[in-house]
Order: structure tokens, then sequence, then C-alpha cells
């Protein structure tokens, strides 16, 4: 046991703590070339062709391809083929190391991967019976190039096109990497880790760069490059309103907690890893909730413990979006959560949605933190105790108390458990879905208006409370601590202790409990033999 909980480890022990936009993987694509409504407008409308056809796509990326090797033997850049599953990223850290400008095109990668694009099919006119072409989408296989860029205020990133029409690309870069240059520019002594700082001279400025790295400042940093590099559009097509857009397909939102020495900052992972294996769980490290999959499925849900070698790794995820947790290089706390569908959240992917993203992907591991530190600290005084588990009126309104050995409230805490570390809360349904597997049964045998029954007593008890404008609810702080402490006390205290006493597993190793009891009763047992041997004394 260590000596010190997490919270103290987090207020006395961190000596740098910033938050940033890590990696971000965008789109950038023609909105006007999505369908083949919009590919025949290209070629027919735009473009004069009498018929919109696949071959003359051919002719555009024959010159695209082109202009890619011109540019290359132009510049000096080595094309270089990727052999299949090779690590790209090996490649790029090699030439890196060699690389001495402030600025340019590192190499460019080649690679066939597949590809979204269109091809023509027949249709059936309902009308004349006759048939005619569509345009239809297909996935094609089809080289891809990869353009490893050294940008003077972004560092390294790449710009990788599809050689096939309609030549989306996919832009990837770091907001560490920004920050490390803006330091740089501006003289700031820092230390870096990979993938983030492990020191700096001045961390208020190092927290004022990551926060100032906008929308606006990644879009022009895109169409700087799109502008030096080749381009598969004319100026006619672009003019004629065919440009392409920025959205978001991958965000990544990081804390980093840099600790005084490696041995605080493992002691408190450690510490977390034992408090989330078994919080409102089975006594299992990895559970996977599968279920019936409708419109109102709320995803899957699970929380999971990686060891990679002697480095654990805590994983929460929740529909497409995950949030990652480890102890980055023996020295930092690393809280990450990926989003990889911002429509999860309700927020469309457009670059200019970034600040939304920003705010939701803070918020959680924000959440994610204040949940490791309460659970280890989740005591309800006596009063708390009595506000949850009697009746209450609250505004006129009447709740029934949540007693503490009913199944249902059980379930309830339980459930309430997994949305703990949810920024955007949860729904009826989803909360209704959770509670049928936690009491173990059909979800029929749960209805509707038992979930909205149990909702009414959680609010009126204070312990969730309704988002504004929306259907949506999230736990208050109260409920965090009360769920964690019913769960708790129920997995690690009742459950095995009651196990222990009427000698359930009696070949399990470990049972203290029965252990103590099985000798209090030889106690009492060795009273009562030596009361009645005992002579009686007048």
């Amino acid at each position: 046991m260590i000596e010190q909980t997490v919270r103290e480890l987090l207020d006395e022990k961190v000596v740098l703590d910033i938050e940033g936009i890590d990696r971000l993987y965008l789109n950038l694509y023609q909105p006007m070339l999505q369908t083949g409504g919009g590919v025949a407008t290209f070629f027919k409308g735009h473009r004069g062709a009498k018929v919109a056809s696949t071959v003359l796509m051919a002719p555009m990326s024959h010159a695209f391809v082109k202009s890619i090797q011109d540019f290359a033997t132009r510049e000096g850049v080595e094309i270089v083929p990727f052999a299949p599953h090779q690590r790209k990223d090996d490649v790029t850290q090699h030439r890196l190391a060699n690389f001495s400008r402030a600025e340019g095109v590192l190499y460019i990668g080649k690679a066939q991967e597949r590809f979204a694009s269109f091809r023509v099919i027949k249709k059936i006119s309902e009308q004349t019976g006759q048939p005619y072409p569509w345009l239809t989408r297909s996935a094609v296989l089809c080289n891809h190039y990869y353009f490893y860029l050294v940008d003077a205020d972004f560092g390294p990133l790449f710009i990788k096109f599809a050689s096939y029409f309609p030549y989306t690309a996919r832009v990837c870069l770091n907001g560490h990497e920004y920050a490390k240059r803006q330091l740089a520019k501006e003289g700031i002594a820092f230390e870096a880790l990979d993938n983030g700082g492990l020191s700096c001279a001045d961390p208020v400025r190092l927290q004022q760069i990551l926060t100032e790295l906008t929308e606006t400042k990644i879009a022009a940093l895109v169409a700087k490059w799109r502008a030096r590099l080749p381009d598969p559009f004319t100026a006619a097509d672009h003019a004629a309103g065919f440009n392409p857009q920025l959205s978001i397909l991958q965000a990544e939102f990081s804390r980093t907690q840099v600790f005084d020495r490696p041995l605080s900052g493992r002691h408190l992972f450690e510490e977390v890893i034992r408090e989330n294996l078994d919080l409102g769980r089975p006594e299992k490290v990895s559970l996977i909730f599968n279920r019936r999959i409708t419109k109102r499925t709320p995803g899957t849900v699970h929380t999971r413990v990686i060891t990679q070698g002697v480095i654990p790794s805590l994983h929460v995820s929740d529909k497409s979006s995950k949030i990652k947790q480890y102890f980055k290089e023996g020295r930092a706390l690393r809280t990450e959560t990926t989003i990889n569908n911002t429509h999860d959240f309700g927020i469309g992917r457009n670059l200019n949605n970034l600040p939304a993203l920003r705010a939701i992907g803070f918020a959680a591991n924000r959440r994610l933190l204040d949940v490791e530190t309460i659970a280890q600290d989740c005591v309800l005084a006596e009063g708390v105790f009595d506000q949850v588990t009697q009746p209450q009126v609250v505004a006129g309104q009447r709740a029934a108390g949540l007693h503490f050995d009913d199944p249902r409230v059980l379930a309830l805490f339980t459930t309430l458990c997994l949305f703990l570390t949810q920024p955007d809360g949860f729904r009826h349904a989803s909360l209704r879905d959770w509670m049928a597997q936690a009491l173990g049964v059909p979800i029929a045998a749960y209805s509707s208006g038992r979930m909205t029954y149990d909702l009414r007593r959680l609010r009126l008890h204070g312990l969730i409370e309704r988002i504004p404008q929306s259907h949506r609810y999230r736990v208050t702080a109260l409920g965090l601590r009360v769920a964690v402490f019913f769960t708790k006390v129920h997995s690690r205290i009742l459950r095995p202790g009651l196990s222990q006493l009427f000698d359930g597993c009696p070949k399990a190793p470990h049972r203290p409990i029965a252990t103590a009891m099985g000798r209090l009763q030889q106690a009492f047992t060795d009273l009562f033999d030596q009361a009645k041997l005992a002579p009686l004394q007048i």
C-alpha cells in the first residue's frame, strides 16, 4: 500500500501540468465531388464533356502523377516506395535525423491503399425500360503519395494524396510539435518528452501556445502547403468552386502531468490501475458489453488494462471514442481522449468545430482524473448517507430512498459508474439498456416507466442532473462519490466478506475474513469448554 493517495500525488508531486491538442488527422476533400451527380456536373457542366464517364478520370490521374514526379525531380526529393506493413514512422524518423533545413519536403512515400472512387454501372429506367449509365461509389486499389514535410511553425507533418479521382487527401499534424517549434522560436528553454514536454522554463507560456493553436492556424498551414505541392485540379476548376475543405477524421486531446521523480508517478499509476480494475464491474481486467444493435444503441463500452512489457495502460472506450491513460517514459502521466467520430457528440466534422471538440476532449480527461481521485476518497458522511438512503421531499416532490440492500439500487449505482467519464452524459434509453443487463433481465422486463421512476429518484436525491436544453443527464459531484462508494463497498467488502463468512470458495487463497472468523469461533469454543470444565468456586 502506498503512503500517499492519488489526490496527494497529483497535488504535491506534479511539476508540470499541460493540456493541448495532440495528434490531429484531417480529411482534405472536394465537397462537390462526393456523389455521382456532383461528378457528372464537374465533367459535363463544368468541363463540357458530353458524357460523364470514368474514362475522363484517367487523363487527370496520369497528369497528377506526372506532376508529382516532376516536383520530386525539381526539388531533389526522393520518392520512396513503402513495403507492405512497413512502419512509415521509422523511415521518417531516420530521415528527420539528417534533415538540417528549417522547412521543406523531407521525402515522398508511395504505397498502394484502398480508396473510395467512382465507377459506372448500368441502370434501367423505370419509365422507358432502357439502360443508362450511372456513377456510383466504388473501392479501388491505387497509389497514394505521402508528402512528409517539415514546417517552420508546425514541425514534422504529412499530407497524403490519393492518385485517383476525386483525389482526396489526408493531413496529419501534432500539436506538441507545434509547441516545441514556438518555444524554440521564442528562446524559451525546454526539455522534450516523446510527443510532449518534460520541462519548460515558462510553463504558463507553453500552455498559452497550446491554447492558441486554433482551427484558423491549421487551415492556413494546409493552404500554404497546398499552394506549394502538386494539385490535380486546375485554376479553372478552383475558380468554378471546386475547392477542397477540411474535416476532422480523428482528434486527440491530451493532458500531460510530469512528476518530480519517476517513483512518484509509478506509485500513482499503480494505484490508479488497482482502483479501476473492479469499479462497478465484475472481477475482470476487461469487460465488454455486447448487446442488441438498434438505432438507439449507445455503442460498445468497455474498460481494459493492457500491459506491454512492464508498462500498463488504462483504456476506457465508448462508441467510436476512447480515453487512454499510461505512464509515459517513466516520468509523466498521459491522459488522452481520442474522438474518431464527431457525430457521437452531436457535432459536425468540419474543422470549424475544433473548439467544441477541444472542450469535450479536455473535459473528458479532467473527468477521468476526477473519478480516479474520488474513487480513493469516497467516504460518505452520515448526513449524506441518510440523504441518499432515506425518502426525500424536494420542491413538493417525494422521492423514495435508495436503500443499500436493494439489488435495483445497486444496479443503478453500478450503471452510473459506466457513465462517470462521459462528457456528454447519457440518455434515458442508454441507461435503461445497461440497467437491464446489470439486473440480468430482458430489456422488456425493465420497462421505460421503471427507468423514468429511477431517473426521477436519482435526480431528486441530487445524484444526477439534466443537461440544459437537452434530454440527457450527467452524474453530479455528489452522485460520483455515492455511486463509487456504494459499488466499492458492495464489490470489495460485502460480496467477498459474506462469501468468506459462509465459507464460500473454501479453496481460494487469501481469505482473511474467513480465517479471522474461524479463529474467533475457535476462541469461543475454547472459552465455553473451559467454563464447563472449571471447578465451582465458593
